[in-house]
């Protein structure tokens, strides 16, 4: 099964001519899953080889208008984009953010009189008191459900924490299980962890012929592990005709922050195969990053560290970055020098290091046995 991710805006706080808002999209099999939706998203679409019809999940990371002012936008686009006659049940869009953003949608559709061809459910997440300051924390009154639902929409699940293992069970299905994560922002804040599961590994197609078993149904069984009786009256396990299992790939999207909190993160997010991370500001620029509750490359190298990630993507630039495909003008700060600051932090454990840019796909290939 292919994977792979395309940044569709990696700029922070508002669109610029060189960076779109926060917008990344995983695809895979086919599916499209979008990780914020800033302004001009369904734009930045458009620009991609992506389709947006293709979307069956949206994470919202938090309530800022740089991740979510085109959700509204995206959703009616694609709805002009269905065709209504077709007979046949459209497939109910799943949109997970915090607590919050049901009512976003329910005023903003609301009040636009917009028509979606097409259900949605939204799955809200409880925040917990330390992921913001006080002065960000929303009151029971802001974020309460305004209004009746939409036409469209469906009934969504409101998650708490489970405080056990420090995290949020969004999904999971025969491919993937989803988990989000706290982190600590100037509004609650949070990171996802996609873990493919592991799959079977290659039959051993010359035991198989040494044993007499012929290409056909009793390969998929096998491979299904499934114990298989031969004709000679033979048991054969699965184990004995099967490599080592596929490792399942993991990828893990961190919104807004500037700490993580708990262990929770770390947990989910070891040995990921892609972790992607805000770096607004250079390091030189620290204290103002933090106190606007965002990291450098310095910090997100820190987390990466931690995590044994294999590969960190820097995203989330401040629009003064603009792309090294553009010439700079003089005074202008380059935003290669924010990569130059996590590769020093991670010289020495082989983390590989990359600066996303609008439109850049990045493949997440299968890891074997042997390099798990």
């Amino acid at each position: 099964m292919s994977m792979d991710m395309t940044f569709l805006g990696t700029g922070s706080a508002y669109p610029s001519p060189h960076r779109g808002a926060s917008a990344v999209v995983l695809r895979t099999d086919g599916e499209c899953w979008l990780f914020d939706c800033g302004e001009g998203t369904q734009t930045q679409l458009m620009k991609s080889q992506l389709r947006a019809g293709r979307i069956t999940k949206v994470f919202i990371s938090h309530l800022h208008g740089d991740h979510l002012f085109g959700l509204p936008g995206l959703l009616c686009t694609v709805s002009l984009n269905t065709n209504p006659d077709i007979q046949q049940s459209l497939k109910c869009v799943d949109i997970y953010g915090p607590l919050g953003l049901r009512k976003f949608l329910r005023v903003t559709l609301g009040l636009t009189g917009s028509q979606l061809l097409f259900p949605y459910a939204v799955h809200e997440l409880e925040p917990t008191p330390d992921q913001c300051p006080e002065e960000g924390q929303f009151s029971l009154e802001t974020t309460a459900e305004s209004g009746p639902p939409h036409p469209q929409e469906q009934p969504g699940r409101t998650i708490p924490l489970d405080v056990s293992s420090d995290c949020y069970l969004l999904f999971q299905d025969n491919k993937f299980v989803v988990k989000a994560f706290r982190l600590f922002h100037r509004i609650a804040s949070f990171g996802f962890c996609i873990q493919e599961h592991d799959r079977p590994g290659r039959l051993k197609t010359e035991v198989l012929k040494e044993l007499g078993v012929k290409p056909g149904p009793l390969y998929g069984r096998l491979k299904a592990g499934e114990s298989v009786v031969l004709e000679s009256g033979r048991l054969l396990l699965p184990n004995e005709v099967l490599e080592a299992d596929i490792p399942g790939r993991k990828v893990c999207v961190f919104g807004d922050c500037s700490s993580v909190l708990g262990e929770g993160a770390f947990r989910l997010c070891h040995k990921a195969d892609v972790l992607v991370h805000e770096a607004t500001l250079g390091n030189e620029h620290q204290k103002k990053a933090v106190e606007h509750g965002h990291s450098t490359p310095e910090m997100a190298a820190a987390v990466a560290r931690t995590c044994c990630a294999r590969r960190l993507v820097l995203y989330h630039f401040s629009q003064r970055y603009k792309p090294s495909s553009l010439k700079k003008e003089e005074g202008e700060d380059d935003v290669s020098e924010l990569k130059n600051q996590a590769d020093k932090a991670l010289q020495d454990c082989g983390v590989e290091v990359t600066l996303a840019e609008d439109f850049m796909t990045i493949p997440i290939p299968l890891r074997r046995p042997s390099t798990s």
